[in-house]
């Protein structure tokens, strides 16, 4: 197969994307760092950072060499797999490591030259902040493309088994890097948590000292928390999505025009250069992002929104000119699809927004409730979380329903062709919102530096006025880390559903491979390959009236909250460590509290990490294990219902509590800002319990569900050849 010349913009936009990414870096690298103190703090947690993900990755290696070697044996031993499978799964890996450290590397080096650059004016530390952030979102973007790129040549030229096979195949490497993005984020966000809620529980609760404050033994464990969480896990989480969703929907094409030869490859290549245009655009709305001295919450939110708004609405555009030059069926339809996409993402952004910052009703309720208590800031909390699910779950449900009509001509029948189109423009809607992933990922990657910054300014007693610039810059990156959470947890549903169909596809691979056949609708026995989706629901019994389907609809749904248990009991067992070893200090090193003697930094620092390695293990394997097993006990139909179940339960919940948590965060942020008694007061002890609740809600629990959501299908996918053996 020929490669046609416009997909060498893939390749294109990727350099492009690394190359501004380079050119972001050094630009920050030239700014000055600061004061002596604040130089030795940087350096403090750049070390605490780098030696967590230098161990991190000993672990996650491991793990990933012995699931190389089971694909290996699935491949050339049973010839169960596509021998190409082993080698896409460790490069996607690779990759998703890979943006994580790059994102890690910038935040650390970043954030004590944003409160530098907030001695002088908010906008400066605003730019510093942002710009740093963008780092990660157009280092994930670049190594996204490339990796797609490279692998789209590769499978070209060795693999003759046509798109079809080409496309399935690279979706391994989604399953690659959707397992290191697990481990990153869960590990990442029990290291963080851990830290952040001992720091909180004694430091200002009990002790009654500043967050920050160089005092506390677990605020340099603190600062290197929200790097190793928020940023390391960040990037390899949004990576495996922004690949999961191109990916999915390129093996959606593949099958949807497969009669089509020369439309089939048109419609494998769209969603590549939708996100390719997209990289320039992202950068365009890079450079609009600043401010002015004196602004508040909402002027700099309106900052950032015009950045991504821009962005956005040129994607729209641009997507139109792109699929009409491709000259591709119906690609009117299917740009609105994209629009779709683009449409959800910016209601569940301005919806989140809605219920976790401080400039709206429903927070501000939530500072109140602490006149009254920690008990009624928690309920509040809880409640606002679960209000705050309908309108991004209604907002999906329509973007699915209108991006499936668009893509097959408002078909309302369900035959086999406007099925198979119909879900490659739910597939091309998840493209469109996350092609903008450059700018939208900079947004959120901004918070931990932001809030690092914070920490840095409190350690080296900056003075008043630099705090206040800080706390601001830190607050409007709560928001926009809730924001980012939706806006990944939303794509994360829709490139789940288009992977469903990915999987039946895989399906009939394997069931070729296994010279298989099945009987389809008219009663004839055909070849797997020759099956409609409705042939193959019909074979397999996929119905609501199979037991085996609504098993795995509840095994799913409560694979969800399992998963988020054990990471929540996980931040739990770690924060007990840290807070005993918190209290150890105060009580037995003479002079902290007076600021005459040095706090055990190190120490704090080793319990999150050891409590990160350790109690990341077990969640993350079971996410792989579950559809492996629900596969060889309840077949092809137990693993569908699975995947409903497991997106539906998984996508609400995620929701709930990512919102839950942004929302309490914001409502401490507020009492601070000298509302309902201010620092120190009744109310803000309150709303720091209820801040401690929500740290593993939004930074721990919550992000990993869109991952466990999408590493479930990936997992379902590759193992589909272990599945047909069993059933």
């Amino acid at each position: 197969m020929n490669i046609p010349s416009f997909f060498w913009l893939v390749p294109i936009a990727s350099v492009v994307a690394l190359s501004m990414a380079w050119y972001f870096f050094r630009s920050m690298m030239t700014a000055d760092e600061g004061t002596p103190r604040m130089r030795e703090i940087a350096g403090h947690v750049r070390r605490g950072a780098m030696a967590y993900l230098k161990q991190q990755y000993k672990v996650v290696a491991i793990v990933f060499v012995v699931l190389a070697i089971i694909f290996a044996f699935m491949a050339y031993g049973l010839h169960a797999q596509n021998v190409w499978v082993p080698f896409a799964f460790l490069t996607g890996g690779f990759f998703s490591g890979l943006a994580g450290f790059f994102g890690m590397k910038t935040a650390t080096y970043a954030s004590a030259r944003t409160a530098n650059a907030a001695r002088k004016s908010l906008d400066g530390g605003l730019r510093i902040a942002f710009r740093s952030g963008a780092v990660m979102g157009l280092t994930v973007v670049g190594l996204g493309l490339l990796d797609i790129a490279l692998w789209f040549l590769v499978l070209n030229r060795f693999d003759h088994g046509g798109l079809i096979s080409i496309t399935t195949t690279m979706l391994t490497f989604g399953m690659g890097a959707s397992t290191q993005a697990l481990f990153a984020r869960v590990g990442g966000g029990i290291y963080t948590k851990a830290a952040d809620v001992g720091a909180d529980i004694v430091g200002k609760v009990e002790a009654d000292i500043p967050e920050d404050d160089p005092r506390n033994p677990a605020t340099i464990a603190d600062n290197v928390g929200d790097n190793v969480g928020d940023v390391a896990g960040m990037g390899a989480d949004l990576y495996e999505s922004y690949c999961g969703s191109i990916l999915s929907t390129a093996a959606l094409g593949a099958t949807a025009f497969a009669m089509v030869p020369d439309m089939q490859l048109k419609a494998v290549v769209a969603p590549m250069l939708i996100a390719a245009v997209g990289v320039f655009l992202s950068i365009i709305g890079i450079y609009l992002v600043r401010t002015k001295e004196g602004a508040t919450m909402k002027d700099l939110l309106h900052s950032l929104a015009l950045g991504t708004n821009v962005s956005a609405l040129l994607i729209a555009v641009a997507t139109f000119g792109i699929l009409y030059l491709l000259k591709i069926e119906n690609w009117l339809g299917l740009s609105f699809s994209v629009i779709m996409g683009l449409a959800a993402g910016v209601i569940i952004g301005q919806a989140t927004e809605y219920y976790t910052s401080h400039s709206y009703k429903p927070t501000q309720k939530i500072s109140e409730a602490g006149l009254t208590g920690s008990a009624t800031v928690i309920i509040k909390g809880i409640g606002t979380g679960m209000i705050s699910t309908c309108i991004p779950v209604i907002t999906i449900g329509v973007a699915i329903m209108l991006s499936y009509l668009c893509a097959n001509g408002f078909n309302s029948e369900m035959s086999a062709e406007a099925l198979s189109k119909g879900l490659y423009g739910i597939g091309i809607a998840a493209v469109g919102m996350l092609s903008t992933l450059g700018i939208t990922l900079a947004t959120d990657a901004y918070g931990p530096i932001a809030d690092n910054a914070g920490g840095n300014a409190e350690m080296s007693e900056l003075g008043e006025e630099v705090r206040h610039r800080t706390d601001a810059l830190d607050a409007l990156g709560n928001t926009t880390a809730a924001t980012g959470k939706g806006f990944a947890i939303g794509s994360a549903a829709l490139t789940a559903l288009a992977l469903l169909a990915s999987y039946i596809e895989e399906v009939k691979i394997a069931m070729e491979r296994a010279g298989m056949t099945l009987t389809n609708l008219k009663g004839e026995i055909i070849d797997a390959s020759q099956a409609t989706i409705p042939d193959f629901m019909n074979f397999f019994q996929v119905n609501l009236m199979n037991p085996r389907v609504l098993v795995g609809a509840f095994i799913g749904a409560m694979a969800a909250f399992l998963f988020c248990g054990l990471t929540m009991e996980a931040v739990g067992r770690a924060a007990q460590k840290m807070v005993e070893e918190v209290r150890r200090q105060f009580r037995e090193i003479a002079g902290i509290l007076e600021g005459k003697a040095t706090p055990d930094y190190g120490r704090c620092v080793e319990i999150s990490t050891r409590a990160a390695q350790h109690e990341m293990i077990f969640p993350s394997l079971l996410a792989i294990a579950i559809p492996i097993v629900v596969g060889m006990v309840l077949g092809v139909a137990g693993v569908l219902g699975l995947l409903v179940g497991g997106l539906a339960g998984g996508f609400t919940l995620a929701v709930f509590m990512a919102n839950a948590g942004g929302a309490w965060d914001n409502a401490k942020k507020m009492v601070e800002e000298g509302n309902f008694g201010g620092k120190g007061s009744f109310a803000h002890k309150a709303t720091i319990v209820g801040d401690t609740v929500g740290d593993p809600f939004k930074d721990t629990s919550g992000p990993s569900l869109n991952i466990l959501i999408k590493l479930m299908s990936m997992v379902s996918i590759v193992m589909a050849g272990l599945t047909i053996a069993f059933s």
